[in-house]
């Protein structure tokens, strides 16, 4: 079996030291054998940085990978783990990921108010990380600093961030519970596939709908965005001459 030192394993799997202690300090890494003041790590601490990064890439935060390992761990049902509730809670939002620094990140949105980070990681855009923050949505935080940078304060892009948050949550609510109704209409309440073609159906249809569902939402905002833009522009300059 393959033998590392810490800046070989994170060199590896594409991560930094800080990373592999971080996870190490948050039981998500088995912690290395020692030989005198030198810590060995070995290919299996590389598979599971592989998985962790895999996880995060996805979406996933890394409260939810402890939570998922843990349970291989103890040796819950795997149809729990993995099974339906894959297919099911498999992340929609694609949004990719990056780690940078507490000033790096500081710096990006003109800001050091402790409250700011509070409500980027309610809103889920960000998480601490030792010294770190890993960005959840790397986009969006990065738009946030260009509006800060153009004279907006982050107290009002959070501010219309959380409103557009719950507007989207009832969205997501009509388009998850027309889905619901579907499968409880053609499979009876409570049904849980059973066999490789119940699983394929169901794995198609909630696939379609993750397509559907995104498409249709993303036009409707966009027709809405040009809608209100064209009509509080007239209001604006109507305004602007009086």
């Amino acid at each position: 079996m393959t033998e590392y030192r810490i800046d070989d394993l994170a060199r590896a799997a594409g991560t930094t030291t800080r990373n592999v202690r971080g996870y190490q300090d948050r039981g998500l890494l088995p912690r290395p054998t020692r030989r005198g003041r030198i810590a060995i790590y070995t290919d299996t601490h590389l598979a599971r940085l592989k998985v962790i990064n895999d996880l995060l890439h996805r979406g996933f935060t890394i409260r939810h990978i402890a939570d998922f390992l843990l349970g291989v761990q103890r040796g819950d049902d795997l149809v729990d783990v993995l099974g339906i509730r894959e297919v099911v809670t498999e992340p929609w939002s694609k949004a990719r990921s990056e780690t940078i620094s507490a000033e790096a990140l500081k710096s990006l949105l003109n800001s050091r108010n402790p409250s700011h980070y509070k409500r980027l990681e309610e809103f889920g855009l960000i998480e601490a990380a030792g010294d770190d923050y890993v960005l959840r949505d790397r986009e969006t935080v990065y738009a946030f600093g260009r509006l800060t940078k153009l004279g907006l304060t982050l107290s009002k892009i959070l501010d219309v961030h959380g409103k557009v948050e719950k507007e989207m949550a009832a969205v997501a609510s009509t388009l998850i519970s027309a889905g619901r109704d579907v499968v409880e209409s053609e499979r009876g309440e409570g049904w849980v596939p059973s066999e490789g073609s119940e699983s394929d159906w169901a794995a198609e249809l909630i696939g379609e709908m993750r397509r559907t569902a995104t498409i249709s939402a993303h036009s409707a905002l966009d027709r809405a965005l040009d809608r209100d833009l064209a009509h509080q522009l007239d209001d604006y300059l109507r305004n602007a001459t009086d």
